[in-house]
């Protein structure tokens, strides 16, 4: 369930860079090279479907983020892994300290 979240997570990582280069906040993205202010239709809804598109894939990724959290197993203090299990028995157990004779 994880790998699902997190390619969708790439996608839309992918698809918010993309909107954010193309547009320019002083104009001279890509709406000006369609035409600066001369083009009265396309340029206005070029800004419009970019500025939107970005609000709704930020919107996106935070929710995506956020429903990925609840597919981590839980931290109850109970551990599955085989690996945490493995190291446990290979590690040999502290040694006593020796202690010194006082003088």
């Amino acid at each position: 369930m994880f790998t699902i979240f997190l390619a969708l997570i790439t996608l839309v990582c992918f698809l918010l860079i993309i909107a954010v280069m193309v547009q320019n906040p002083k104009g001279g993205g890509l709406s000006s090279s369609l035409g600066g202010s001369q083009m009265l239709g396309g340029v206005q809804k070029t800004t419009d479907f970019l500025d939107k598109s970005t609000w709704t894939l930020g919107a996106a990724l935070i929710i995506l983020i956020l429903l990925s959290s609840l597919s981590f197993p839980t931290m109850g203090g109970q551990s599955d892994s085989k690996v945490i299990d493995q190291t446990e028995k290979a590690a040999p157990a502290p040694a006593k300290p020796v202690e010194q004779p006082k003088k």
